[in-house]
């Protein structure tokens, strides 16, 4: 049994909160009674409707893709760009969970749960994500740790992260750095290395919490096993 409002939730209908909402307004009926606790439970088989309209429960899918360059992080695209809904052999309403830029690559979760969804990209909850970045210059250790410190951009301090210089090309004058934030503000690693004066060239996000695509090619991607979906909630739970 599931809280009504996470079940709506769920559905893709609206967020928890605003479910929250409906349920006060005394819009949300199960079985045709009006529901009155927030906390009510429901099961699988009860008929939940809001404004008297049923709501769609839909199966969950949860998926790690292995985002492609070239390739937009949206459900469509008003340029007609290819998006990652297309990569995705799936009839239900998924959509991506956070966004990668257009040229980045790397892990990049989908599903239709809007809980999980909520849960994942709320910033309170410190999700690692591990990106890999090649940038123009040769990083020196102070500069790691300055954006290990934090740097400000657009306004606002980057929390701590953790930073390792993997490889130094000093013909080429490039490196290679691991990065792992916390956030997932707009271009927030490109512009953490430009605040210390190096573009990045390339960028691949490695992994999203444990979830990696070391095994995986551009472009793949496969489904989430009930284990990792758990664990995903978990993560949550235990923090």
């Amino acid at each position: 049994m599931e809280r009504v409002a996470k079940v709506i939730a769920n559905s893709g209908f609206c967020s928890r909160r605003k479910a929250e909402e409906l349920i006060t307004l005394g819009k949300v009926k199960v079985n045709g009674e009006i529901v009155k606790e927030l906390g009510l439970k429901v099961e699988p088989s009860d008929l939940i409707t809001i404004s008297d309209k049923p709501i769609k429960r839909e199966e969950k899918e949860y998926y790690l893709l292995y985002k492609p360059s070239g390739v937009v992080t949206t459900t469509n695209d008003e340029k007609n760009r290819k998006t990652v809904i297309d990569l995705i052999d799936t009839d239900k309403r998924i959509y991506p969970v956070g966004r990668l830029d257009y040229d980045t690559t790397g892990a990049l979760i989908l599903t239709n749960d809007g809980e999980l969804t909520n849960r994942l990209i709320h910033p309170s909850n410190m999700i690692d994500k591990v990106y890999i970045a090649k940038v123009e210059g040769i990083v020196t250790l102070k500069e790691a740790k300055i954006l290990e410190n934090g740097v400000v951009i657009d306004g606002f301090k980057t929390s701590k992260s953790k930073v390792k210089i993997r490889k130094i090309d000093k013909d080429k004058k490039t490196s290679i750095v691991e990065i792992t934030i916390h956030e997932g503000k707009n271009h927030q690693v490109k512009k953490m290395f430009d605040s210390i004066n190096h573009k990045v060239i390339k960028l691949k996000r490695e992994s999203f919490s444990f979830l990696n695509v070391k095994n995986m090619n551009a472009g793949e991607y496969r489904k989430l096993t009930i284990k990792e979906v758990k664990k995903l909630y978990n993560e949550f739970d235990n923090k």
